[in-house]
């Protein structure tokens, strides 16, 4: 009854159930990484209070008359908003889950007859959560409690005088629309790839980290995906996400020096940043709360909240302070830290996202890992009871930095152009499209009975020639293009590479990456910019 009743607790279960769990944890049998309950190494855990959305949403806001929820409250009205203008997707990792609106620079094509999609690898983040502890959101709502009493805030901040901080007893896991993002994708990928699954009465393995968001978003994505029985369908293995431990979900924690200040170059770009555009939201807002003496990372702290009460609470106060294009800065501010500590501005941007790169190449040569490299665990990924090879369908399940640091890896140069930190540029790695709340990576194999033609117009769908076989990266439902970033894949309408040729070009990837050098070699930290491909000087 043990065994039964912890796979059933991976999603819901009796209490009962739970009962015997606990009683029977010491002696159990299951190994530590498919053992999802009770928890372990699962992080911060603390629960907010629930949100109250239909006595605190303000709405209808003026020229309507009714707007349903959808959960989230999101017509807030902003100034010097463009038609079709949305602040809710200038909020960079923050944002609510929504596919990319403009793409990556290549149209979208359906397969042609014949083709057939026979392999797939999604790598998703999880859903929306609770403030990080220590970060800018809990910083500013102590800084407004410690300071009761002492402020009488007016006009546009008048609120400041009885808001207070509810999001602080909530600590980094899941908020309700962060369950559903991943529920959500979970059917959509049913709806996309369900004919992969063999339901032969086999079970994939799927894989996450023991941090509890990391877990539950796993279990819910299963859920959408395969419906509430999902453990007759699926075996979760949980990697153990914590310092000391190989994990290639959570990469930077075997790479020292990306938790250094050599790899934190992205945030000198963004403070330098916000005091350019904040500076007039600075001077409006700071005499409306006198002594409360707010500075440029207050008023950032700020937005910040906007974006997590929204998801959290459906609706902020803070959203309406700041114009549109306070909000379009906010998003190139993400941007360019991301770019310094996390993608090809950051001396760390391969090396912490290697070890996932392995993995997948791995899987695409159906071989296992049986020696040390990066961050990969071994004592996992030497078995094919727990990284097998033979799968149709992988899910795995990983956070922000480390996918973007995958990308890096993989050497998506797309994304590499600098991003200066005095002004706003035209560019690609705009992170509310890559990395937004339940984002997700797929990763598809398509045969095709002879060559595609890459002039997807052209009457002649294929060439002459003999099967072929595509490798075709899909980030938030819009297609990369593989041959912007890699140029041996050739120019094609689809933005597919035959994998043979993908293959030839990651063999470079893990030396490119320069590992043992990035995370525990001594080196100087060097100014924002300096560093253009994701490795040390």
């Amino acid at each position: 009854m043990g065994l039964k009743c912890l796979v059933a607790l991976s999603l819901a279960a009796t209490a009962q159930c739970a009962a015997v769990n606990r009683r029977q944890a010491s002696s159990s049998t299951v190994p530590q990484y498919f053992q999802t309950t009770p928890e372990v190494f699962a992080g911060p855990t603390p629960t907010g209070p629930p949100a109250f959305l239909a006595q605190t949403n303000p709405a209808p806001f003026a020229s309507t008359s009714y707007i349903p929820n959808t959960p989230l409250e999101t017509q807030v009205p902003i100034v010097g908003a463009p038609s079709g203008g949305n602040i809710f997707q200038l909020h960079g990792q923050l944002s609510h889950y929504f596919p990319n609106p403009i793409g990556f620079g290549v149209d979208e094509y359906s397969l042609p007859h014949g083709a057939n999609i026979t392999w797939l690898n999604m790598l998703s983040r999880h859903g929306a959560r609770y403030p990080t502890t220590g970060s800018g959101a809990p910083t500013f709502g102590k800084k407004v409690q410690n300071a009761t009493g002492t402020f009488n805030a007016t006009g546009a901040l008048s609120f400041l005088n009885t808001w207070n901080y509810t999001l602080g007893a909530g600590a980094e896991i899941l908020v309700p629309v962060g369950k559903q993002e991943l529920f959500d994708s979970g059917t959509l990928h049913q709806i996309e790839y369900g004919h992969l699954y063999p339901n032969n009465g086999s079970k994939i393995i799927a894989r996450s980290t023991t941090q509890d968001r990391m877990t539950k978003s796993a279990e819910y994505f299963l859920a959408g995906f395969f419906g509430l029985q999902w453990p007759e369908n699926a075996t979760l293995e949980l990697v153990i996400e914590q310092n000391g431990y190989n994990n290639s979900m959570a990469g930077y924690f075997q790479c020292n020096n990306s938790n250094e200040a050599v790899s934190e170059g992205g945030n000198t770009a963004l403070a330098q940043w916000a005091s350019v555009y904040l500076a007039n939201a600075t001077a409006r807002l700071a005499p409306l709360a006198p002594g409360l003496n707010l500075n440029v990372t207050d008023i950032y702290n700020m937005q910040s909240l906007c974006a997590y009460e929204t998801v959290g609470l459906g609706y902020s106060e803070f959203c309406d302070l700041f114009t549109y294009e306070e909000w379009e800065g906010y998003e190139y501010s993400v941007d360019i830290n991301f770019a310094g500590n996390d993608a090809f501005q950051s001396p760390t941007g391969r090396a912490v996202g290697i070890g996932y790169v392995e993995e997948i190449l791995a899987r695409l040569n159906h071989h296992l890992i049986t020696s040390p490299t990066a961050q990969v665990n071994v004592t996992l990924d030497s078995m094919a009871s727990t990284f097998p090879l033979n799968q149709s369908l992988y899910f795995d399940f990983s956070h922000d930095t480390n996918i973007m640091s995958i990308l890096t890896a993989f050497g998506f140069t797309q994304f590499s152009p600098l991003l200066p930190a005095t002004h706003m540029v035209a560019h690609d790695l705009i992170v509310s499209h890559m990395e937004p709340f339940g984002a997700r990576l797929d990763i598809e194999l398509i045969e095709a009975p002879a060559p595609v033609n890459a002039d997807r117009s052209a009457s002649d769908v294929y060439l002459s020639g003999p099967p072929t076989t595509y490798i075709h990266f899909i980030l938030n439902q819009r297609t990369l293009p593989l041959y912007k970033s890699f140029p041996a894949c050739g120019q094609r309408d689809d933005g597919w590479c035959e994998v043979g040729t993908f293959l030839d070009v990651q063999e470079s990837s893990f030396d490119l990456s320069q590992y043992e050098y990035a995370c525990f070699g001594d080196y100087p930290a060097v100014p924002y910019g300096d560093i253009t491909d994701g490795a040390p000087l």
